[in-house]
């Protein structure tokens, strides 16, 4: 016998969600809501550990009042991760396109500290901006085939940009070179920023936690040498 779907809408929620005449007059508020609580939602609990029921419950809605705004479970989560991702992107870009203005032939360090410092504001600046950095580490890590997609859409065109920049100030490496050196950036940064190394054990309890700038400074100077290093 199969079993019932937890995130099925009951009939009852089906009607106290139907759309009245017109929007609800706080919708902006509550969708901004949903989406608050649906982020923290994913990122504790993965995407498949995530319940609607219990998005829905956090946020002091039903089920069908969310799925009226957002549609199906996937939907959310792409609406959640679009949300913050786009502003990320764009801020990447923006840093870039002053960094370049300021300077045509910027330094590596110079380009990655760019890069790297819109995901240290988010991450700094609320609770939101934190869940949303553990969500993105999770995305990173799952292979399915529409993550792949979502990355693409929201990251790619910023992240070539970049590349092409270090390729620029690096034009002895080839730039498929650099592009893969700018994978093993993604990771580095992605584990480091989520509190998931090993400083307190590796340094015998001496450093348990860099701090935000000084963090960022370090990891700005040890990917710039990795990103130049000689070609084998």
């Amino acid at each position: 016998m199969s079993q019932p779907d937890p995130d099925a809408i009951r009939p009852q929620e089906a009607q106290a969600g139907r759309r009245g005449p017109g929007r609800p007059k706080d919708g902006g508020d509550l969708r901004d809501s949903i989406l608050d609580h649906a982020e923290r939602a994913f990122a504790g609990a993965g995407y498949n550990g995530a319940r609607m029921r219990d998005i829905a419950a956090r946020a002091g809605v039903n089920q069908a009042l969310i799925r009226y705004y957002f549609g199906a479970k996937q939907d959310l989560f792409d609406e959640v991760f679009r949300r913050r991702g786009t502003i990320l992107a764009q801020h990447r870009q923006t840093l870039l396109q002053e960094l370049l203005a300021v300077d045509p032939a910027p330094k590596v360090e110079a380009i990655l500290q760019a890069y790297l410092k819109p995901q240290w504001d988010m991450k700094y600046s609320s609770a939101g901006g934190a869940a949303f950095v553990q969500l993105q580490a999770r995305l990173h890590a799952e292979p399915e085939e529409h993550a792949l997609r979502l990355r693409r859409e929201v990251y790619d065109p910023q992240v070539r940009r970049y590349i092409d920049a270090l390729h620029a100030a690096l034009p002895q490496i080839p730039r498929d070179i650099i592009s893969i050196r700018m994978a093993f950036l993604v990771g580095t940064y992605l584990f480091m920023l989520n509190d998931l190394g090993r400083l307190g054990d590796l340094t015998d309890g001496h450093v348990a936690d860099l701090g935000e700038t000084l963090m960022l400074d370090h990891l700005v100077r040890f990917l710039a040498a990795g990103m130049q290093a000689p070609i084998a």
